[in-house]
């Protein structure tokens, strides 16, 4: 986790626009449910009105508002409002005194509002008990003659109301404000009287729910509204409309935040795979042949391919889902609080179960996810050995026997593969059931307190979105600490590979050659591969000079290979040393050492380009007049300058458009371009015919005559006329000198000779 945090820190500023980004984006998402709510209870219940105090009243209604108030509720109410011909308008548009007028003006108005459409029956029984008498006494009494006996005009109307098992039912009312103001102005009612009978209407309200308070608020305004000749269709139309496009635009907002997340997001991750891929080749193309031995090609592919693939897709998905989910759960949290619901033991059971059922998931998982990169290896490994070796299979007719070995490591990637996302596959269809499950829950607890009265419809839809925004988070998370085991194991493959320093290095303090001759001197020198028992070679002592030819020639398996690979320090020697000019190689630079030598190994390697290309491989700089000198030399010039594009003929991936000889040729005329003090030819004329190999030794020899050559070779032909010649057995050196000294004195040289050539031709060479 650390490498993959460690990998983020070069983009911190991307990741920090990515945080106010998904701040903006969480933002946007907790806002719509609350406008979806306000759609249901402002807009649908309500009608598009938001607060308690009207649009528009007329100047009796604004008067009559007045009757329950205290004085200074009566000053607020007169700050609120301008008169303009006979109508009194709103002038307070503050959001936040509004709501805070919703409540302090709430009883006097709601009193107002029941006093303006007071049933009858309720009236009369009223009016008995200030007269003092029975309230059978005024049944057969209308009502406009009560309010002439209190002096004022009454008359009734009918009115819709529900009755107490919730249905509809037609209502005979009467407005009994006019009575109540008589009497008010008459003396018969002082202020204090009228201010007291609110204390009963406050005791009713305690028992009703918030909600239910601010409905009868509300439908105190719509009535008023109305009265004042506002068209409130209209205003309900007009607000729905601009929360709905208030929604869209939200919305749109959100889409395009999450095109710049994405944008930033895939950013971020391109650009940590391109580093980790940039950092993976460059400490490889530094290992020694220890470390290639160590991981294997086939792994080091899948490190810098599929593994840097799965950190960059999890990076990608962190900065998206990881950094999002805590900001829209907190976000969550705070909002479904302010709805007031009291049903946050919903979300913790819900969170429970699903932790529960992901810790269940994870257990049986994770293991499988831990062997999938390995399987992966495995994989590459045997596609890689199919197709590099595709032609000995086809010759040895082992087709079926390949593809049964690659079935068989296919079938075991598969079979994990499948187990994995057959386990993952109960995730969404439980997690559905229990998202559902939870949002019945809900609704079957909020129809309760909605019949209370202390929710509305709209808080409980609102409380369902943000439950499962909340959800939703730490699902998001859940699946991410699924997905991050195998990131993890990936990154760790990549971190083995990027903390693994190669044996072969410069050392701290670094020599120099002083005069540059080319001469490499073995001083008893031993060898054995790290991990090893036994010495591969040992005891190797000789000295091979400038104008000179050393030769090193054995049996197969003898370690001639093994000791020119020791002189570029592909391998460290375990005992002696290893001279050039005097200077121990492992006090040189790298560089420096290997601008010194001509390396051409025992298989020629070519490199996508072209013929030129490959040539002036080891000297940028090298003209045309120097690479077809080279390939003079090495008898490459006939078959490049029998083609058509000569030079600039193209050369495939590995060299596979040219023969084997032409391959070996083109690898020598590519260290002859270099110009070095030093040649090694590790066993490179094996390739070629007697006659090309004749001739290009002649060549060589005029053109390498100041230079130390070293030649690996199989033939005594090639090496016939070497000045010295060490013939390798069994790791040592059985034997040191020209062809006619070892002729006389060394027993292996001469069972390799008479193996090669015919007494007749020995005789003839000697």
């Amino acid at each position: 986790m650390s490498r993959m945090l460690k990998s983020l820190a070069p983009y911190w500023k991307s990741v920090v626009i990515i945080f106010v980004l998904l701040i903006a984006q969480a933002a946007g998402d907790l806002a719509l449910p609350q406008y979806t709510s306000n759609i249901i209870d402002k807009g649908i219940i309500n009608g598009g009105v938001e607060h308690i105090l009207p649009e528009k009243i007329t100047s009796e209604e604004y008067e009559y508002a007045k009757l329950f108030m205290t004085e200074a509720e009566i000053d607020i109410w007169n700050s609120c409002y301008e008169r303009n011909d006979g109508i009194y308008e709103l002038t307070e548009k503050s959001s936040k005194k509004l709501e805070e007028y919703d409540e302090t003006l709430a009883i006097p108005l709601i009193m107002n509002n029941q006093m303006s459409s007071m049933a009858e029956a309720d009236f009369k029984a009223m009016m008995a008990e200030q007269m003092g008498t029975d309230a059978s006494a005024l049944e057969q009494v209308s009502i406009e003659m009560l309010g002439q006996q209190m002096g004022a005009a009454l008359t009734t109307f009918t009115q819709t109301k529900d009755d107490e098992n919730g249905n509809p039912v037609e209502v005979t009312c009467v407005d009994v404000r006019p009575v109540m103001k008589a009497m008010s102005e008459s003396g018969r009612m002082d202020k204090a009287a009228l201010i007291s009978s609110r204390d009963e209407m406050q005791s009713t309200i305690d028992t009703m729910g918030t909600t239910m308070v601010t409905s009868m608020g509300i439908a105190y305004a719509k009535n008023i509204d109305a009265k004042a000749g506002m068209d409130m269709d209209a205003l309900q139309t007009a607000y729905l409309w601009s929360s709905g496009l208030k929604m869209v635009g939200i919305a749109f907002l959100i889409a395009a935040i999450a095109v710049l997340i994405g944008f930033f997001a895939s950013k971020v991750g391109a650009g940590i795979g391109r580093d980790l891929r940039g950092k993976v080749y460059k400490n490889v193309i530094s290992f020694s042949n220890a470390e290639m031995d160590k991981f294997s090609t086939a792994s080091l592919i899948t490190r810098s391919t599929n593994d840097v693939q799965q950190v960059q897709m999890v990076t990608v998905m962190m900065l998206r889902m990881v950094l999002y989910a805590p900001i829209l759960g907190i976000g969550g949290i705070i909002k479904v609080v302010g709805t007031g619901a009291g049903m946050g033991w919903v979300i913790v059971l819900a969170v429970v179960v699903i932790m529960a059922f992901v810790g269940v998931l994870m257990v049986v998982a994770m293991p499988k996810f831990k062997l999938m990169q390995k399987l992966v290896d495995a994989v590459n490994l045997v596609s890689r050995e199919i197709l590099t070796g595709l032609s000995v299979i086809r010759a040895f007719g082992r087709e079926k026997k390949e593809e049964d070995r690659f079935d068989k490591a296919n079938r075991e990637l598969t079979r994990t593969n499948l187990f994995t996302n057959r386990t993952m596959t109960f995730m969404m269809p439980v997690m559905t059931i229990i998202m559902n499950g939870v949002s019945v829950l809900i609704i079957w607890v909020a129809a309760n307190r909605i019949d209370e009265g202390v929710m509305q419809v709209g808080a409980m839809t609102a409380f369902i979105t943000y439950t499962m925004q909340i959800i939703m988070s730490f699902l998001m998370l859940t699946m991410m600490s699924i997905m991050l085991p195998r990131a993890m194991v990936a990154a760790n493959r990549i971190d083995e590979v990027l903390e693994t320093r190669s044996s072969i290095a410069d050392p701290e303090n670094p020599e120099q050659i002083k005069e540059h001759k080319g001469v490499v001197s073995f001083n008893h020198v031993s060898f054995k591969y790290p991990g090893a028992n036994e010495n591969v070679i040992e005891d190797i002592d000789f000295v091979a000079e400038p104008g000179k030819t050393t030769a090193i020639i054995g049996s197969t398996g003898c370690g001639k290979s093994t000791l020119v690979n020791l002189i570029p320090r592909l391998y460290d020697v375990t005992e002696g040393s290893i001279t050039l000019d005097g200077v121990d190689i492992r006090k040189l630079k790298l560089e420096e050492l290997r601008d010194e030598l001509g390396y051409v190994p025992q298989k020629g390697i070519l490199f996508s380009g072209t013929i030129a290309s490959n040539i002036s491989f080891g000297k940028d700089d090298a003209s045309i007049e120097q690479i077809k000198e080279a390939a003079e030399i090495a008898q490459a010039a006939e078959f490049i300058e029998s083609k058509k594009d000569q030079y600039e003929r193209p050369i495939a991936q590995g060299g596979t458009n040219v023969s084997g000889g032409q391959k070996q040729r083109l690898s020598i005329a590519r260290a002859i371009a270099k110009e070095p003090k030093v040649f090694i030819f590790d066993d490179s004329f094996s390739a070629l015919d007697l006659k090309t190999d004749a001739a290009l030794r002649k060549a060589l020899a005029s053109r390498v005559s100041d230079s130390t050559v070293i030649i690996v070779a199989q033939r005594i032909s090639t090496i016939l006329h070497a000045d010295q010649i060490l013939v390798m057995d069994d790791g040592k050196v059985a034997g040191k000198g020209t062809h006619e000294e070892l002729m006389e004195s060394c027993e292996v040289y001469q069972q390799i000779a008479t193996s090669q050539l015919s007494a007749k031709d020995l005789e003839r060479k000697g």
